[in-house]
């Protein structure tokens, strides 16, 4: 896994994307398969679109994926043989981090093919973060593309406190393969797209001017790069080597049902997490891998309107949401009366003016909150933007049950 931090570039255009072509003038040709084009079933009353994927090939996403490549193939450099070996010399570890990604590989891939970018960079997130919805600290990159805040910022990716656009999978990946299309049009040649994804596409384009297109031998180009820059090009090369002759390295590569690709369901309201995971029929913490943009335990409507989820999923996700409308479902808590989290979130008073919030702060041990008569540890958790969790810990707390006249601590001391 590389979890290296992703230069930004200055002004809107960004850091990213590289790869290689077998010459400098090769043109990436549409791929055979294209993508196809989710044809959306709407529901009106609820807003929950669930896009109908097809699957042409029974599953085989990796004939797709082969027919899309557009650079050197496992015996164009020694260095692209060693790393498929690296990757693959535990063929089962190897065999079950492939099925785990092969979901978000499958995702990408359509979307690259959208943008006519080449099949190889779909496997960009492996070199990255092997497809992990990676949580980046203060300053750090994020999410299965390793994003920048400062290169998110320049890509009109959200990231505040309570969403990070990083994590959420269509939209990074749409911004990133928008990226890669571009730097193909200015650079001609995927291996620079690469370099430039690693390295930055002002510091290659200035080579490129100085020492001109690199030919098309050797395949790694000798430009002066830095050896990880060189390296990231290897790696990606690598991994797709392993995809075009698995048997080579003894390995077995997964089938993707239909049931099992991605596909995004529109929402209207906000809902908490696990209410969410619920009618998906899915745990917390899967559901959360998929939708980890969300942060704080909220599945928020204003900061995203929609989530992603397994086309198999998508159908009771749809079903248990219009139960829960109709009383069909009360014990499943529904989202048609939850308002938006911007609004849980702006300290606004109720109609008789009484604040939403009962604060107090005593010296030496921070905020106080008492608990009102309909409130919970999760709207409490909300209001204060601090986690559940937190506030179980602060307050000793056994599990989420508060009781009006309880007064918590919501801040740590």
């Amino acid at each position: 896994m590389n979890t290296r931090c992703l230069r930004p570039l200055p002004l809107a255009l960004t850091v990213f994307l590289a790869a290689c072509a077998t010459g400098p003038t090769q043109k990436l040709q549409s791929p055979s398969v294209q993508a196809p084009k989710p044809e959306p079933v709407r529901d009106l009353r609820h807003s929950v679109t669930v896009p109908v994927i097809a699957d042409s090939n029974n599953g085989n996403i990796w004939e797709d994926l082969r027919g899309s490549f557009a650079m050197a193939d496992c015996d164009a450099d020694p260095g692209i043989t060693m790393w498929a070996r690296r990757y693959t010399q535990n063929p089962d570890r190897f065999e079950s981090q492939i099925a785990a990604a092969a979901p978000r590989l499958a995702y990408v891939q359509q979307v690259a093919a959208k943008h006519h970018v080449a099949g190889e960079f779909a496997l960009l997130p492996w070199v990255e973060s092997q497809y992990r919805p990676v949580a980046g600290g203060k300053g750090m990159p994020a999410g299965m593309w390793q994003i920048m805040p400062s290169t998110a910022d320049a890509m009109g990716i959200r990231v505040n406190r309570n969403f990070d656009g990083r994590m959420d999978v269509p939209a990074a990946t749409d911004a990133i393969m928008a990226l890669l299309s571009r730097y193909h049009d200015d650079l001609d040649d995927w291996r620079l797209v690469d370099y430039a994804f690693n390295a930055g596409e002002f510091g290659v384009k200035r080579m490129v001017s100085q020492h001109g297109t690199p030919p098309a031998e050797p395949v790694i180009p000798k430009m002066p790069v830095k050896p990880v820059t060189r390296e990231h090009l290897v790696k990606l090369l690598a991994i797709a080597c392993v995809i075009r002759d698995p048997g080579r390295f003894n390995v077995s590569l997964p089938s993707l049902s239909s049931e099992q690709r991605l596909v995004k369901v529109s929402i209207d309201n906000s809902m908490p997490m696990a209410h969410a995971a619920s009618n998906a029929g899915m745990s917390t913490d899967e559901f959360k891998d998929l939708n980890a943009a969300f942060r704080n335990g909220v599945v928020d409507s204003d900061a995203s309107p929609y989530l992603l989820l397994p086309s198999g999923r998508a159908q009771q996700f749809r079903n248990s949401l219009l139960a829960s409308a109709s009383g069909e479902a009360q014990s499943v808590p529904g989202t048609a009366s939850l308002p938006p989290l911007g609004a849980a979130l702006s300290g606004a008073t109720s109609d008789d003016d009484t604040p939403k919030a009962s604060t107090k702060r005593h010296a030496g041990s921070g905020k106080t909150h008492t608990v009102k008569s309909g409130e919970s540890l999760w709207s409490i958790a909300r209001l204060y933007s601090v986690d559940i969790k937190q506030l179980e810990q602060w307050n000793h707390l056994q599990g989420p049950s508060v009781k009006p006249g309880q007064v918590l601590k919501v801040t740590p001391g």
